[in-house]
């Protein structure tokens, strides 16, 4: 999907993500993928330039959906940083890092490919809340739960609509950055 890199198309590409997961029956993958997309197109709008031609690529590599945002820029890349609490931007790739069970860049003389995998294959012996992912999340979700009102928390006895509500907080605050 090529898209301009302006913020209004974040949400569109949000849910082209959605409907085609749905689609592929990964409906327990719609929230992180979605978080996913919205970080490697913002980093592309904020970071190579506001109108900036890209491309959102998605697809199933055997046990993995790949999530791949293509730009015009490989001298621009994304990078890991320890942010200050205060700090009202810089979290974007540890959300990919924490979500994820990998990330990277590829670069191409004229273009670079950001890109990052979500296991989709069976589910291991591990219950899906002990897994490394959900830990790394959930500890930057506490941390931005205390950042902004309205205060979000995120436990697991709130259920899905109480995680929706905190990856939702966490979302807000990225795209006001």
């Amino acid at each position: 999907m090529e898209f301009t890199a302006r913020p209004e198309e974040v949400g569109v590409l949000r849910r082209i993500v959605q409907r085609r997961l749905a689609a592929w029956g990964l409906d327990e993958l719609v929230d992180a993928a979605q978080l996913c997309v919205s970080e490697l197109v913002s980093n592309v709008v904020t970071h190579v330039g506001h109108g900036t031609p890209g491309s959102l690529t998605v697809f199933l590599t055997g046990t993995h959906l790949r999530i791949e945002v293509q730009d015009p820029d490989p001298r621009v890349l994304p990078t890991l940083v320890t942010t200050d609490v205060d700090a009202e931007g810089g979290r974007g790739m540890a959300l990919v890092e924490a979500l994820t069970d990998r990330w990277g860049v590829q670069l191409h003389g004229d273009r670079k490919v950001t890109w990052c995998e979500l296991a989709t294959g069976p589910a291991s012996p591990i219950s899906y809340a002990e897994e490394p992912s959900v830990t790394r999340a959930e500890a930057l979700l506490d941390v931005y739960a205390t950042m902004k009102p309205p205060v979000c928390s995120y436990s697991h006895e709130f259920g899905k609509v109480g995680r929706l509500a905190a990856e939702q907080s966490v979302i807000d605050i990225i795209t006001r950055a």
